[in-house]
């Protein structure tokens, strides 16, 4: 098992967990100060807090156990708090066994979507500034936050949508694939990809070739 362990967290980026997967970690963990107890004027950790659903969010979509990913909070001298929350996430990382394989995904298709997530960072960034922030006083105002009807609509729409269609464009790229190939790869159902390409053939990404009964990029 290979487990990376984060600090700092007003300085940690989506980015920065999403590349810690691609490079083979199979948890991730985040350490940060006491809410409302932040050093500083900017409330880092409630910024992680937040990233820390968004990611959730995100790798549930893409098949993945979100508790793959931790937060906790604690101050610089409560180190048997810090020892005790990794030795329960490093326990619940071995329950789950290795990324992506414990979720029977295939590495192809994994690898394509979390290099997909990456490469639309900034552009999540945007929506999570412009159109997600909430005002929440807690670690449990947060969770309610992120579980709303409202935020989930949200972000199916702005990111999830956006990022299954980046992600099959990606595939695309390689060759043509027909609706089954592509359901098959990326472990979606025939009804979501269909979706999804018309969409992106609305948007002029895709095209269907009628003879060979495949989708191919514009």
């Amino acid at each position: 098992m290979r487990l990376i362990r984060v600090m700092c967290s007003g300085r940690v980026d989506l980015a920065f967990v999403l590349r810690a997967f691609l490079k083979g970690a199979d948890g991730v963990f985040i350490g940060a100060c006491r809410l409302n107890e932040c050093n500083y004027t900017t409330q880092g950790n409630y910024h992680a807090l937040s990233l820390v659903h968004i990611c959730r969010k995100v790798l549930e979509h893409i098949g993945l156990n979100p508790e793959r990913v931790r937060i906790a909070f604690m101050s610089g001298a409560e180190a048997n708090l810090f020892v005790e929350n990794v030795n329960g996430f490093v326990k619940t990382i071995k329950d789950l066994g290795p990324f992506g394989k414990a979720e029977g995904l295939d590495e192809k298709g994994l690898q394509l979507k979390l290099q997909t997530v990456a490469n639309l960072v900034p552009y999540i960034r945007l929506v999570e500034r412009e159109r997600l922030r909430g005002s929440y006083g807690s670690e449990e105002e947060c969770a309610e936050y992120f579980a709303s009807d409202e935020v989930n609509r949200l972000f199916t729409e702005l990111v999830l949508n956006k990022v299954a269609i980046g992600t099959i464009t990606s595939l695309l790229r390689e060759q043509p694939l027909s609706t089954g190939e592509i359901s098959e790869i990326l472990g979606l159902t025939p009804s979501d990809v269909s979706k999804y390409m018309n969409s992106s053939s609305r948007q002029g990404l895709v095209r269907y070739d009628v003879n060979r009964k495949c989708f191919a990029l514009v």
